[in-house]
């Protein structure tokens, strides 16, 4: 299933982000962010390759100080060494202005500088220093996403329009006042840095919210008023099943009305958990909706009381396990084999059914069916495997198939 089968997607403006285009019809990009101190070269360098490896096409790193932007180049240079091309987005509050202007070769190794209009600054200074990025992006030729954070409002922005609000005749839910402040605040920002004199194709623009209504609510209005190339995620989204749940119900109904260019699923990792458990995530989202295709599905029933063996489960888990093993090879030796779907079934019931709509299907025996398991491929019943090695089996069933149909 393609993008365009599901909705009409929205029109935006192409960006190229490195070597990435984001937006103007090209696949929706998922990136992620690190969580090392960027000051760590070494440390930054090595979750940066482990999170392009996992399939980040862009990677943010905090650029917070001194030693942070002074690092930077380095870690550029780190990647370059390792063979890891994967564009280098600058995350910059408060003191970017600064940062950028003082140490221009952390400027020219990032492929894009996010600014917050919201912490840019205050008052007399929030022109001047939001002027100094811009024009720090014109002269390196990056591109800006102007990147406005929920918890992070302009308050004078935010003021204004509560006070316009109290004397309507018909004044808005104080909600909904705080979603056109969102949304404001990124379109002005994005206008006065055409008039600074940013390209259009220079730009992108997110509004992250915490809550998902909020952020549905947002970027259905910020898609309506604008072409710039958009880009998703659900801030704060939490650990776990909820930051996992919270940000696939906000982002699959803006996807499946075709908005959103790039995404990023904010998740709070575990204590020692691995980083890359955000980009596995943001491309289950796209590849579960139809959108894109990263790795080989495998379909596997929940189980119930036909089930009382674990077999299927061990062997879901196993073939998955493998699979991601396979993959590094499989996208070098093997173009195309990303749409491979599997079923991993556990009775009769809907194991034979379910294997045919696969590309290969095993349907394992349930409690009090026989020691048999056949296997389908293409739709069609190919064969049957018995024995202790189903696993090693049906593993090489799907080498041989992979390498036949991909090879």
């Amino acid at each position: 299933m393609s993008y365009s089968a599901i909705k009409n997607r929205r029109t935006s403006i192409p960006v190229k982000v490195g070597h990435v285009t984001v937006g103007g019809g090209a696949p929706v990009v998922v990136q992620s962010m690190t969580n090392t101190d960027t000051a760590d070269a070494e440390a930054t360098a090595k979750q940066t390759a482990a999170l392009a490896r996992a399939g980040s096409e862009l990677v943010r790193i905090t650029v917070d100080r001194e030693e942070s932007a002074k690092a930077v180049p380095h870690i550029r240079e780190k990647l370059d060494r390792m063979g890891v091309n994967v564009p280098l987005v600058g995350d910059f509050h408060y003191n970017g202005h600064t940062l950028l202007n003082d140490h221009p070769a952390c400027a020219e190794a990032l492929a894009k500088y996010r600014i917050n209009p919201g912490n840019v600054g205050f008052r007399e200074k929030k022109d001047r220093n939001f002027a100094m990025m811009v024009e720090t992006a014109i002269r390196f030729d990056r591109p800006v996403r102007i990147g406005v954070n929920w918890g992070s409002l302009d308050n004078a922005l935010l003021t204004e329009l509560m006070d316009q609000n109290a004397k309507s005749a018909e004044p808005m839910d104080v909600r909904e006042v705080m979603h056109e402040a969102v949304v404001q605040s990124g379109l002005m920002s994005a206008e006065r840095a055409v008039e600074l004199g940013l390209a259009k194709d220079k730009i992108l623009i997110s509004a992250k919210c915490s809550e998902v209504q909020d952020l549905i609510a947002v970027y259905r209005s910020l898609a309506a008023r604008c072409d710039y190339a958009l880009h998703l995620g659900l801030t704060e989204a939490g650990m776990g099943s909820k930051g996992i749940v919270a940000s696939t119900a906000a982002l699959a109904v803006l996807l499946q009305e075709g908005i959103g260019d790039t995404i990023r699923i904010s998740l709070t990792p575990e204590p020692g958990g691995d980083r890359t458990r955000e980009v596995i995530v943001a491309q289950e989202i796209l590849q579960t909706m139809g959108i894109r295709s990263f790795a080989p599905m495998v379909i596997a029933c929940p189980g119930c009381g036909r089930t009382t063996s674990t077999t299927f489960q061990e062997l879901a888990q196993d073939i998955q396990s493998y699979i991601r093993t396979r993959m590094p090879d499989w996208q070098r030796d093997y173009p195309g084999f990303e749409t491979l779907s599997l079923a991993v079934m556990g009775c009769i019931v809907n194991g034979p059914g379910e294997s045919k709509h696969a590309d290969i299907g095993i349907s394992l025996p349930g409690t009090g069916e026989l020691p048999a398991a056949p296997i389908f491929i293409d739709g069609k019943k190919a064969m049957t495997i018995r024995g202790e090695n189903l696993s090693q089996q049906f593993k090489d069933i799907v080498e041989d198939y992979v390498k036949g149909r991909w090879g």
